[in-house]
């Protein structure tokens, strides 16, 4: 008997199908047969990308089935399900019937539970293993420079009916239930090096080692130096050590200012400051956290203001007594950017928590890193306006607002674009494709779709 999997016809029907390779390949190749015109062909932008990436191979590996197998392309509806900043096609199901099916290499659209079994099967180490080639690919791109590390936890609120740890964002806030991750950003190509998770119970003081963890797999050979940036939800003497002793990595995180800290700042001698510009003067100190069993660390303490009655004081603890000036006014401030990368591309699967079973979260998470792979070089590629759009702007302007046809030509899949804004700059980077991509070393032919190769019109 054939194997089945559960498809989504419409937005009320539901009905197995056949899920084995054969049956596949001819509902696929009938379907581009019979032609398909609509507004979601801009989505078919990103496959070059991925053949760029090699994101189907990642994808083979991650479910550990052959490519001729449904499961590689249930994955690959979840990554194009990000791109489209979608939740689920629990949330939009008129994506089906629309060509989206078969960018994904599938005659039909996979259900809810058919994509949940998927997932299910997997656990959080495979998930890892996955960020990390990912992570190993980008990093021979030069996606990261792996000098300066950001990290933060991101809480997005959870409605979940599970008893949870409930968290505040401040004093004057309602505590709330939050599902939990754990960033990791570049701070120089602004890039997300990797991610984890956790229960709404998991402190940044647990989760922060597995996080570099991932981070130094990714980036060996790390350059000499490399520092991570924390906030002062970090500082904990039992995180610094753990950072000191066990990671590659040089940490700084504010210390916390409370009124026996600014005490102490305001007493320590004013010689010990250098000043290196009006209202602005640094010290470094030996410092000795609570509890530590390593240390002594550096204290890097910064000084504004030019007169003592307006002198206002932060320290930072530090692992490495590297210059404060550069520290303190060039690399921390860098830790905006994590909030612009949220900012910018959570709407791709970070703002909502979804279920909280982790080994789902975790392949759910794995596929947004693929998504926002592959848009970060097709935004790249295609340069202004297009690069300053976030993720929602992108999906709606370009992956669901671009109007066109799919054809097949002989051994060619054909996308015509019909009035494509900034046609000229589409046309000089996507007609004649294969020949681009051949002349990048970069074979044309797409595994996912039996071998046919792809080509834009622009009319």
């Amino acid at each position: 008997m054939p194997e089945k999997v559960a498809a989504q016809l419409t937005s009320e029907v539901v009905r197995d199908t056949d899920g084995d390779p054969l049956s596949i390949e001819r509902g696929v190749r009938q379907r581009l047969a019979d032609k398909i015109s609509d507004t979601m062909v801009g989505l078919w932008l990103l496959v070059p990308e991925h053949l760029r990436l090699g994101t189907w191979d990642l994808l083979c590996g991650w479910t550990q089935q052959p490519a001729v197998r449904f499961e590689p392309r249930l994955a690959l509806q979840l990554v194009h399900e990000a791109a489209l900043c979608l939740r689920g096609i629990r949330e939009r199901r008129y994506v089906a019937l629309r060509g989206f099916e078969i960018l994904n290499g599938l005659p039909f659209l996979a259900t809810d539970t058919a994509v949940h079994g998927v997932l299910d099967s997997h656990t959080v180490a495979e998930a890892q293993k996955l960020q990390v080639a990912l992570g190993k690919i980008r990093r021979v791109s030069g996606d990261f420079a792996g000098k300066l590390l950001l990290i933060d936890p991101h809480r997005p609120c959870s409605f979940s009916r599970r008893h949870l740890r409930r968290h505040r964002k401040d004093k004057a806030s309602k505590p709330k239930k939050t599902a939990q991750m754990f960033f990791c950003l570049d701070a120089e190509t602004e890039q997300p090096v990797c991610c984890t998770l956790g229960t709404s119970a998991r402190t940044v003081t647990q989760a922060t080692p597995e996080l570099l963890e991932l981070a130094a797999q990714i980036l060996q050979p790390l350059p000499p130096g490399s520092l991570v940036a924390a906030d002062a939800e970090h500082f904990a003497a039992e995180l610094i050590d753990q950072v000191h002793f066990h990671t590659p990595f040089d940490i700084i995180t504010p210390i916390s200012a409370q009124r026996s800290v600014q005490d102490r700042l305001r007493a320590i001698p004013c010689e010990q400051f250098t000043s290196h510009w009006a209202g602005y003067a640094t010290a470094v100190l030996p410092y000795q956290p609570h509890n530590s069993q390593g240390g002594p660390y550096h204290e890097l303490v910064q000084r504004q203001g030019e007169q003592p009655d307006q002198w206002h004081f932060n320290s930072f603890l530090s692992t490495t007594d590297q210059d404060p000036v550069d520290a303190l006014t060039r690399d921390y401030p860098k830790r905006w950017h994590l909030e612009e990368f949220f900012n910018f591309n959570q709407a791709l699967g970070w703002r909502h928590a979804g279920t909280l079973n982790l080994n789902i979260r975790y392949g759910q998470m794995s596929m947004a890193m693929l998504a926002q792979a592959a848009i970060h070089r097709l935004r790249n590629r295609l340069g202004e306006p297009y690069r300053h759009w976030d993720a929602q702007h992108l999906a709606s302007a370009v992956f669901r607002g671009l109007e066109g046809d799919i054809r097949v030509i002989q051994d060619r899949i054909v996308v015509t674009y019909y009035n494509a804004p900034n046609a000229s700059l589409l046309r000089s980077q996507y007609e004649g494709l294969p020949d681009k991509l051949r002349a990048e070393n970069v074979d044309p032919r797409i595994p996912w779709l039996y071998g046919l190769q792809l080509d834009f019109r622009f009319k």
